[in-house]
């Protein structure tokens, strides 16, 4: 019955998995293309002969899906990046990893960036925000979808006789099979949307407010206000707030080495979550600050209430903080 479903269905079951896939539903692409070479090796006869239109069905499904978000990309920028954030369960430090790796290796990495999870999904957007050619996003993009569809279908191709076991097993279960694994995938993401949201409640009192920072610095001394955000996301959007310098959380030895224990931080970025700033102020508390606090809202609270913002096109850059204060011995 499978070999007559599969037969008869397997082209358009792969290109419509594959394409959802791609628009960021959470569906098995890559097992279907497994099962499909799976079944193509063990029956060569029938469902063999579409090997190759499948490949190319898969591919033309995820440039198809990667398009459009190509297309939210240049049209709406960094809000789309923003969108991503809220609808990931990876934490948002998760997301600007991947914006670092693009900005690094650029467009080229679409051609891998199938194979590492998450990075496609921040990626494809951003080579749109970051203007890139559609010709040239095709072709780096269609050679990734040829080497992750090609994989999937060889993958079940090289190890069919064990696909072929679990499937027999798997229908000797009939539907409780099915069951078991849609289960076990709502357990997975109710567990991660849960730490999310856990992390999120428990940060939620340690912040600060736009208000309340506007008149903290105003005051003697003023609190030093730390932008995180990628120089990725700070080319989407090039503007700060007044005095804030740049940092890595990868390098808190430099704040560390060089604030005394008790200057007071803000830290802001630029993810709806505020997880990053979160996450890094919680690191710098456990290196012996006492007063650090995320803000609340991020740069686009600030923003909406309307207060100042410099342009990162008229002052100079620098990832490293200059003027400032020795740490008290």
């Amino acid at each position: 019955m499978l070999h007559d479903l599969i037969a008869q269905y397997g082209p358009a079951l792969v290109f419509i998995n594959v394409l959802a896939g791609s628009l960021g539903l959470p569906v098995p692409a890559m097992p279907a293309l497994v099962l499909f070479g799976a079944m193509a090796a063990m029956h060569p006869g029938s469902i063999g002969q579409q090997v190759a239109p499948v490949l190319v069905l898969a591919i033309f499904a995820m440039l198809i899906g990667d398009s459009v978000w190509f297309l939210a990309g240049r049209l709406y920028g960094g809000n789309t990046l923003k969108t991503l954030c809220k609808l990931s369960l990876s934490r948002d430090t998760c997301v600007k990893k991947t914006e670092r790796f693009f900005g690094r290796w650029g467009v080229r990495v679409l051609a891998v960036a199938k194979f590492v999870p998450g990075l496609s999904l921040v990626s494809v957007p951003m080579a749109g925000a970051m203007g890139v050619p559609y010709r040239q996003f095709v072709g780096f993009d269609g050679i990734g979808a040829a080497l992750w569809s090609g994989t999937g279908l060889l993958i079940g191709v090289l190890f069919a006789p064990q696909i072929d076991m679990l499937m027999g097993g798997a229908s000797r279960l009939g539907r409780f099979a099915l069951v078991v694994v849609a289960v076990l995938l709502v357990l997975y993401a109710t567990y991660r949307w849960q730490r999310r949201r856990q992390l999120i409640k428990k940060l939620a009192n340690a912040r600060i407010t736009v208000d309340d920072l506007y008149h903290a610095m105003g005051a003697k001394p003023p609190p030093v206000v730390f932008d995180i955000r990628s120089e990725e996301k700070r080319k989407l959007d090039p503007y700060i707030i007044p005095g804030a310098l740049f940092a890595d959380e990868r390098k808190l030895e430099d704040i560390v080495g060089k604030y005394p224990n008790d200057q007071k931080l803000v830290i802001y970025c630029s993810c709806p979550n505020e997880i990053s700033a979160a996450w890094m102020a919680k690191k710098l508390v456990e290196a012996g600050f006492t007063d650090v606090v995320p803000l609340l809202g991020g740069l686009d609270a600030w923003r909406d209430a309307g207060r100042t913002l410099e342009s990162l096109q008229l002052m100079a850059h620098s990832e490293v903080p200059v003027n400032i204060t020795p740490k008290a011995v």
